[in-house]
């Protein structure tokens, strides 16, 4: 997309994109991996022994690994070595750098890992770049031992700690596989001080409906206008059936719901032509799922890309027509001396200004956690 057009959003050509309900159906299917792995490793574990089971009772191949290394992921060229990774479930154990949690701000206090890689197919993914290799999804076997470490930074007594999930994987894609984002929900639910945050594009929740979370746990949807779900997530739920799911997370026990803190992650804005209908038609379906009462939030993150992510997403998505040109971007530095592309300031300013008012508008109630 051009700079000249990037700059000035409400601009663009309403006539490029016909105007698309993001109420469209897509069914999901749960992701079934051909292969499944285990290290030994993993193997050793309580909770490693319970995911076996639960793969094994799908019906799927499993492999045990006689060495605590992952051989076989790579293909004879990038496009095969990304197919073969992403069809890949390996059962490992966490290192113990991840038992030194790391900040995450603005989304929460602490980030904890129950697993890396994501079945999804989303060509501007966020973790391209971020995880080194092939992309497998890596579920982490010693969860009981993650679990229990995160109770170091959540001491009883002190102030309230949020721990998000979601990093590096879509907990609610794989828990059909793992039973860990359940495990988490109901560890979160017996303490104190400490919270967990997590997002998806999944919509398989019922099995979580019932748990005991006591308010500890704050679900939230990853949604986005119909023209960028449609051509740049794959694998994934419908936004209508995401909203669906967080319906029913959102609803009271008595309506049959599970009574959660839910939240809306908006991600990632893009000033699409005539973006703001677009934009707009994802809010009124928002409203529609969400026409009662509830702990609502959001939080508005729009399209960015790092050099690195930029090149591995080239590789994986040779054909995509996304956005990933540096000169319709302004250069935008961390204080480790990293680079990212992000918008232009105007548009930055006229996207912020125009969610936060539609926001404000249809949800008065509800919190806008932040916008980046």
């Amino acid at each position: 997309m051009p700079a000249a057009l990037l700059e000035s959003p409400s601009a663009l050509p309403s006539d490029l994109i016909p105007l698309e309900t993001s109420a469209a159906p897509r069914k999901a299917r749960l992701w079934m991996p051909r292969r499944v792995v285990f290290t030994p490793a993993a193997l050793e574990e309580s909770w490693g022994q319970r995911i076996h089971a639960r793969v094994a009772a799908l019906g799927l191949p499993i492999e045990e690994l006689a060495a605590n290394r992952l051989t076989g992921l790579r293909g004879d060229d990038t496009r095969s070595t990304y197919q073969l990774a992403k069809s890949t479930l390996a059962v490992v154990t966490a290192p113990p750098s991840a038992m030194k949690l790391q900040p995450i701000p603005p989304s929460a206090d602490w980030q904890f890992h129950l697993a890396e890689g994501c079945p999804a197919h989303c060509q501007y993914c966020y973790l391209a770049g971020s995880l080194s290799g092939p992309p497998v999804v890596r579920v982490f076997a010693n969860l009981p031992q993650i679990l229990a470490n995160n109770a170091r930074y959540a001491p009883g007594g002190g102030p309230v700690q949020t721990f998000e999930a979601s990093c590096y994987t879509d907990p609610l894609g794989i828990e059909h596989l793992t039973g860990s984002l359940a495990e988490c929900i109901r560890w979160f639910g017996a303490q104190g001080t400490a919270y967990l945050r997590w997002v998806s594009k999944f919509d398989a929740v019922d099995p979580l409906l019932d748990l005991p979370h006591n308010g500890h746990t704050r679900c939230r949807a990853s949604v986005n206008a119909a023209p960028v779900s449609r051509r740049y997530e794959g694998g994934v739920a419908s936004v209508a059936d995401r909203l669906v799911a967080l319906r029913k997370l959102a609803l009271p026990r008595k309506r049959g719901g599970g009574n959660y803190p839910v939240g809306i992650v908006l991600a990632p804005i893009m000033p699409i032509p005539d973006w703001q209908a677009h934009y707009g038609r994802l809010l009124d379906d928002i409203e529609g799922a969400l026409d009662f009462s509830c702990d609502l939030t959001f939080e508005l993150i729009t399209h960015r890309f790092t050099p690195g992510s930029r090149d591995t997403l080239l590789d994986w998505y040779p054909n995509t027509t996304l956005d990933l040109d540096p000169a319709s971007r302004e250069v935008k530095r961390n204080k480790f001396g990293g680079e990212k592309y992000v918008y232009p300031k105007v548009a930055m300013k006229e996207l912020r200004t125009f969610f936060e008012q539609e926001i404000a508008r249809r949800f008065p109630a509800a919190r806008i956690l932040y916008f980046t």
